[in-house]
């Protein structure tokens, strides 16, 4: 795609987050009660839709009317579970959105072919980012040196535990749907559908899966969370032999993040005064590791095991009710519509179109199904 092309996709994709980011602040200035933070809330969208206008009209001049915003289904969902979400959790999902804003005026400048164009996106990326610093100091006092601390470490934990739970969940269901469906499908081809054949390799498929699955889960947070408490007591016996020479290296990692010499000094003075904390903060600082991130291994095991099973049971049912070529096409059509809602609820994590992402994940399905089946038929030949 040419530059010009990819500028006017790039703009009408900014003008659609833009629009989305208004309406988002306005629908949660509409539910906060305090009058300071509402008043926040209302400037910033006020902000947001002054950008969309700005590409709107832009659009316009290149000859690609944006048209009316209409919110799709999964912008609807994630818009409710913003509402519903406390003001914590709100503002750290809608801080990631100016994150994602900011890389797409990044993309926007390299493709842009006037230096009126690159004003209009520099300026605008610069009032994003001050969104993001807004809300990186929502819930707290701001330009406070320990609560910008405290937002760095709660926003990379909270995207680890949202991310891991649906995307464990979701990678349950997908594998125990996928490799129940392959096995129901060679097993029916190699069988001519035998009802009592696929019913007793697609429930042990099911058992098996969700077992792999969950003991697979549990052992990789138990290792993980063995490592992290190794690097803590290595980093705790380093504290106590050397502790000046860690709060000299604490200042160094906030400096290469942007804070001043004072302010990167003060951090670490301050998080030095809570042993717990400061060592705690080394380590994150250090390794990238955090105990938050660490989910409870029974919790995964059965979160894992749970949503494989109830994968996997999907393309084994019709056999429990009807038999033959019945079920088997049964089976391929409840089984198609659950790989294609699988793929679809991925949106909820990716961001991306529910409809690609379901329809490829459709099409993986079909894709196992076909060759398995083809495997089952020409084993049963073979056999013959």
């Amino acid at each position: 795609m040419e530059k010009p092309q990819q500028f006017k996709a790039g703009l009408k994709q900014a003008w659609r987050d833009e629009m989305r980011s208004a309406k988002n602040y306005h629908t949660l200035a509409l539910r906060e009660k305090n009058a300071q933070k509402k008043a926040i809330l209302v400037r910033m969208a006020e902000a947001e839709e002054r950008h969309a206008e700005r590409w709107a009209t832009r659009l316009r001049e290149l000859g690609a009317d944006p048209g009316d915003y209409r919110e799709t289904f999964s912008e609807r969902v994630r818009r409710w579970i913003l509402v519903k979400s406390d003001s914590t959790v709100a503002a750290r999902m809608l801080e990631a959105g100016e994150s994602e804003a900011d890389k797409l005026y990044d993309v926007l400048l390299e493709t842009s072919q006037s230096e009126q164009d690159k004003s209009s996106i520099l300026g605008a990326q610069l009032e994003e980012r001050a969104h993001s610093r807004m809300l990186g100091e929502f819930e707290g006092q701001p330009g406070h040196p320990q609560h910008k601390l405290d937002t760095l470490l709660r926003r990379e934990t909270w995207h680890v535990r949202a991310g891991g739970w649906i995307g464990q969940a979701i990678y349950g269901v997908n594998d125990g749907l996928g490799a129940a469906f392959g096995v129901v499908s060679g097993v029916a081809g190699a069988t001519q559908a035998n009802g009592q054949f696929v019913l007793l390799s697609g429930f042990a498929t099911m058992v098996a899966s969700a077992l792999s699955m969950g003991s697979g889960a549990y052992l990789a947070m138990k290792s993980e969370r063995e490592v992290y408490e190794a690097e803590v007591d290595r980093e705790k016996l380093e504290i106590e032999n050397n502790p000046q020479e860690e709060i000299e290296e604490l200042e160094l990692f906030y400096q290469l993040k942007g804070f001043t010499e004072d302010e990167a000094r003060a951090m670490a003075q301050r998080l030095s005064e809570k042993p717990d904390q400061f060592l705690k903060t080394l380590v994150h600082e250090e390794l990238g590791l955090s105990e938050g991130a660490f989910p409870n291994e029974w919790r995964s095991a059965i979160s894992a095991s749970l949503s494989t099973a109830i994968g996997a049971a999907v393309p084994v049912l019709p056999f429990l009710f009807s038999s033959g070529m019945t079920a088997l096409f049964i089976s391929l059509g409840v089984s198609t519509a659950a790989h294609f809602l699988v793929g679809a609820s991925k949106v909820l994590v990716t961001g991306r179109s529910w409809w690609k992402s379901g329809v490829e994940m459709t099409l993986v399905g079909l894709g196992e199904a076909a060759i398995t089946y083809a495997i089952g038929l020409l084993a049963s030949s073979a056999i013959r």
